[in-house]
């Protein structure tokens, strides 16, 4: 029985490095342009190589042509965290470090791992995804010239105000667009019409989690905690005992899950009871929020496994 094929690819913007194993040994490794000619000349090869895994880590978004033209060819394409092939390639003592050395070190990693295949977004759910992470960007600049307001001297004010107004209208124009995509999209209206049930989740934590949570109601409640990054962790080692932290995850749905969860404690009757309890069991305010932001996102994971409202899921 022939052994699995893994392919490793290094992007960078005009290029793109690929490394081709099997069996730990190198098949072809080779650099080509990053072109549309490329990809689909690369799409074909690996449909005759048929690769298990292709591997390919985040670049900050300019992976996204690549990953889609391979998702369209029906190959089994993953986008992997950089930390991990990194920390990978500490464990084996590489620590050089060029674009031919991480597109195989890419290969060796999917081939020693085997990092299991997510879904792939399609067009619609990206185009969410680069205008919730819009909105995001909008929301923190116009803190940022807030702040700066408050210490700015009289003569730079007005500019400042000017800009304020602006990001203002920007924000506005963004929260809109959010809206008309969930509104226009027809296989997100049901998962909209659940999760506004819940007492606490808006508008913009639905689109959040839309946008860059899709596993949310396929896993159980021990993965999506872990997926967001509201599992605790252990920290023990011999007799030393350490109190458990929350690591990694995706931290924008997680930071916008705080939010909601802030909400909820005031709102939700079942979080804020929850709170309550944990608060008057002598729990850190910190680490009864983290326990409601890991209930509240088992709750909505559950309610869209089940496909029941908020009302029926927690009766």
């Amino acid at each position: 029985m022939a052994q699995p094929i893994f392919v490793g690819i290094d992007v960078c913007k005009d290029n793109l490095d690929v490394a081709i194993i099997q069996d730990s040994k190198v098949l072809e490794c080779f650099r080509s342009p990053y072109t549309d000619d490329t990809l689909l000349e690369l799409a074909a090869k690996f449909k005759r190589l048929m690769p298990q895994i292709i591997l390919v880590e985040g670049s900050g978004g300019l992976e996204r042509p690549l990953v889609a033209y391979m998702a369209d060819a029906q190959l089994p394409i993953i986008v992997v965290n950089p930390r991990q092939c990194r920390d990978f390639g500490k464990a084996t003592g590489l620590l050089a470090k060029t674009d031919k050395i991480d597109a195989h070190l890419l290969a060796r990693f999917g081939s020693a791992i085997r990092p299991a295949l997510r879904p792939i977004k399609d067009a619609q759910r990206q185009l969410l995804t680069e205008q919730v992470a819009r909105r995001r960007q909008l929301v923190q600049m116009l803190a940022q010239e807030k702040n700066r307001l408050s210490r700015a001297c009289k003569q730079i004010q007005p500019d400042i105000e000017h800009h304020i107004e602006y990001l203002k209208d920007r924000l506005d124009n963004s929260n809109k667009t959010i809206e008309h995509i969930l509104k226009d999209t027809p296989i997100y209206q049901e998962t909209v019409e659940l999760l506004s049930t819940v007492p606490g989740i808006g508008p913009v934590t639905t689109a959040s989690l839309l946008a860059n949570c899709p596993e949310l109601g396929t896993l159980n409640r021990r993965q999506i905690a872990a997926l967001v990054g509201t599992a605790p962790f252990n920290r023990d080692s011999g007799t030393r005992s350490a109190s458990r932290c929350i690591w990694g995850g995706r931290r924008t749905v997680r930071h916008q899950l705080y939010m909601a969860t802030i909400s909820a404690i005031k709102c939700n009757y079942k979080i804020r009871t929850f709170y309550q309890r944990l608060i008057a069991a002598g729990k850190k305010p910190k680490v009864a929020i983290t326990a409601c932001m890991r209930k509240l996102i088992t709750i909505l994971n559950a309610m869209l496994k089940q496909q029941k409202p908020w009302q029926v899921a927690t009766n």
